[in-house]
């Protein structure tokens, strides 16, 4: 527990606004060690991409077992922070919320991405439910002792086409990071916002360290860097990329054959 206290420290301490931690997500232990093997800083697993690896689709679809005995596989292929993209943590209530915390906890997670959208239901949490929500993940990690990460993420750009994104949306991401920072949340994560000015006003008046999704519509890591962002995921690109690859190496190989 000492080790995992120390590296949940070390992750924290990477989040550097201009500077930012880029984590290339991971699936399972082949793919995170790979990845740490590049020089990487901490691994961070991503829901789709760890679904579709075993067979499922996104949303809380893959069973919690297998996707604890994933993390706990992946804790031990690597010596870095490992952190779970734990979705809405597989419960609305928060005392089954603070159980399933306290059994990744002891899986060797040392952060949490936890949105606030709802899970095969429509739109965003009430504020006063995901504050009680991250509440309670936040007091079931004290009790095991370890200090996570907790990236608090909003789910409203990935609902909403990205012309719709405006200053209005970001004042309510902002009350949201705010609420979110007070119960007890490390960092903000705004998947789908990619308009550079709306970014940079986010990293500029949150309160919690900004977290982006590097996409094909999203700024250069540069130029996130320069907003001010301080944390770049990678999402199920790496997975996509992968696949591909082995697509395309098994196409060749059967028209090799004839």
């Amino acid at each position: 527990m000492t080790e995992q206290r120390e590296r949940a420290t070390r992750f924290h301490a990477l989040h550097v606004p201009g500077k930012p931690l880029v984590l290339f997500n991971a699936w399972d232990p082949g793919s995170a060690a790979t990845i740490a093997a590049t020089g990487a800083k901490a691994i961070a697993t991503g829901s789709a991409s760890v679904a579709y690896a075993h067979g499922y689709q996104d949303g809380e679809k893959i069973p919690l077992a297998l996707v604890l005995a994933n993390l706990k596989r992946i804790v031990a292929a690597v010596e870095l922070p490992v952190t779970l993209d734990f979705e809405a943590g597989y419960a609305r209530e928060p005392a089954r919320l603070a159980e399933n915390i306290a059994a990744a906890v002891e899986a060797g997670a040392i952060g949490f991405n936890f949105e606030d959208g709802v899970v095969d239901g429509e739109g965003l949490y009430p504020l006063a439910d995901q504050v009680a929500r991250i509440r309670a993940i936040r007091a079931a990690a004290e009790r095991a002792g370890v200090p996570i990460f907790l990236n608090a993420r909003t789910d409203a750009y990935l609902q909403a086409p990205a012309s719709t994104h405006d200053a209005a949306m970001v004042d309510a991401t902002l009350e949201r990071a705010r609420a979110y920072a007070d119960a007890g949340a490390s960092g903000l994560f705004v998947p789908g916002l990619v308009d550079e000015a709306l970014v940079a006003r986010c990293c500029a008046d949150s309160p919690l360290p900004v977290n982006v999704m590097l996409s094909s519509k999203a700024p250069s890591a540069a130029k996130l860097a320069s907003l001010g962002v301080a944390r770049i995921s990678h999402g199920p690109g790496p997975y996509r990329l992968a696949m591909k690859a082995l697509a395309d190496a098994a196409r060749a190989a059967h028209a090799a054959a004839g």
